[in-house]
């Protein structure tokens, strides 16, 4: 965190001399302490997002291909002339275990076209699809295992 703050520090000043860098070191030294001991930031946690690095590159180039494919789907339904569009609610339960999951899951199924979350209570999501095809085997997404698979290794 404390190199990603001083790159921060660094790209927001626009250049690099001796002064911005000491003074940027200095700060963001403090504003470290400051998290880890006011903020409940630990350097432990941070080490373990480092070792999964690689799962959350993976997640966000599946979301990338999976919004490419769901735009390309509701370009497909809404050119299509001899389709009327069936929208639906549906309701689906999962077995994610983290609330950061369940966030992510339900942040992903709106961030592809053609589905919306309404509403995420407990386990329970409600989702509203453009089409019925949008909305099958939600719960069971490849959104849903990659998250898994995240929180199998926190």
């Amino acid at each position: 965190m404390f190199l990603l703050l001083l790159l921060l520090w660094i790209i927001f000043n626009g250049k690099v001399t001796l002064e911005i860098l000491l003074f940027g070191i200095i700060i963001c030294a403090w504003l470290y302490w400051f998290m880890c001991k006011h903020l409940g930031y630990r350097a432990d946690h941070e080490i373990k997002i480092l070792k999964n690095f690689h799962l959350y590159i993976k997640y966000f180039i599946i979301l990338t291909l999976e919004i490419i494919k769901a735009n390309l789907a509701v370009i497909r339904l809404v050119l299509s002339s001899k389709k009327e569009f069936e929208p639906s609610l549906v309701k689906f339960k999962t077995d994610l275990k983290s609330d950061l999951g369940k966030v992510i899951l339900a942040n992903s199924i709106t961030l592809t076209p053609g589905t919306f979350t309404i509403q995420l209570e407990d386990d329970e999501y409600l989702i509203h699809a453009l089409d019925k095809s949008f909305g099958k085997d939600l719960g069971e997404s490849i959104f849903a295992k990659q998250i898994r698979e995240l929180e199998a290794k926190q």
